[in-house]
């Protein structure tokens, strides 16, 4: 069966992009001698595949954007190899058919002031920053305010089950909890080799029977636009749409946007 136009693009890419990933080393780059006159720049095929341990006709094959079975593990050893940035790893995944592995910010990574004027900008309209786990990383004052938050809050998903003001302001708790915990399963599943998840998990399973027998459901949902409803002890009944954005240079962080109704 021949390859559609698009798959023929595809591994076409492919080859160019292998190729000048290649023709920009030299065996001194990569802890090789050289051998030889070369008559083109960069490394030879059989050097890359001696550096990623496959051979060199497969190699070649994969290079000339032939129709042949690759692997996660192999990609990864070509990227070791032609000294591939994360970007380009990824693009070296999506080119050979593959779903990239996914990116995860830095566990010490600051949160910019841009970020934070941003946040701060929102205001009257809450307005937090979280990562992929959910823990906190930055909430505007207005957040505080209409949501109940406290400098001993640091995850949205514990403080939803243990902050007995976060979740006295919630008009719906009880019926909205299933949906919360499935988004948040669905998550953990993108990331199944995050321990943050597993802590968090634990975590909730000691404090909060309620999340422990929800948890046990293994119910998945996708989050997205949603509606917040609020009880505010002094502005009464609140009703927010919430957006969530990722930030794109920081992946796994994510901003979420409350626009009173």
């Amino acid at each position: 069966m021949s390859p559609t136009p698009a798959v023929r693009r595809r591994r076409e890419q492919l080859s160019d992009f292998l190729r000048t990933r290649r023709a920009r080393l030299t065996p001194g780059d990569v802890g090789m001698v050289a051998v030889g006159r070369r008559r083109t720049p960069g490394l030879r095929r059989e050097e890359v595949a001696a550096l990623a341990g496959v051979g060199v006709s497969w190699y070649t094959w994969l290079e000339q954007g032939r129709g042949i079975n690759v692997s996660a593990e192999v990609l990864d050893a070509i990227s070791r190899a032609l000294r591939l940035s994360e970007p380009e790893r990824a693009h070296l995944y999506v080119l050979a058919g593959l779903n990239p592995p996914p990116a995860g910010a830095a566990r010490d990574a600051e949160v910019t002031p841009e970020l934070r004027r941003l946040l701060d900008a929102w205001t009257p309209r809450p307005a937090l920053l979280r990562d992929r786990s959910w823990n906190l990383l930055a909430v505007n004052d207005a957040a505080r305010t209409v949501f109940g938050f406290g400098d001993a809050d640091h995850n949205c998903l514990i403080s939803f089950f243990t902050n007995a003001r976060y979740r006295g302001m919630h008009v719906h708790w009880e019926s909205v909890a299933p949906s919360v915990v499935a988004a948040f399963r669905a998550d953990v599943a993108r990331a199944p080799d995050d321990p943050e998840f597993g802590r968090v998990v634990d975590e909730l399973n000691v404090l909060s029977p309620e999340f422990a027998e929800l948890w046990a459901r293994h119910e998945v949902g996708v989050p997205g636009q949603a509606v917040k409803a609020v009880r505010h002890p002094d502005a009464g009944d609140l009703f927010f749409d919430m957006t969530t954005l990722a930030v794109v240079d920081n992946p796994g962080w994510y901003l979420e946007l409350y626009n009173p109704r």
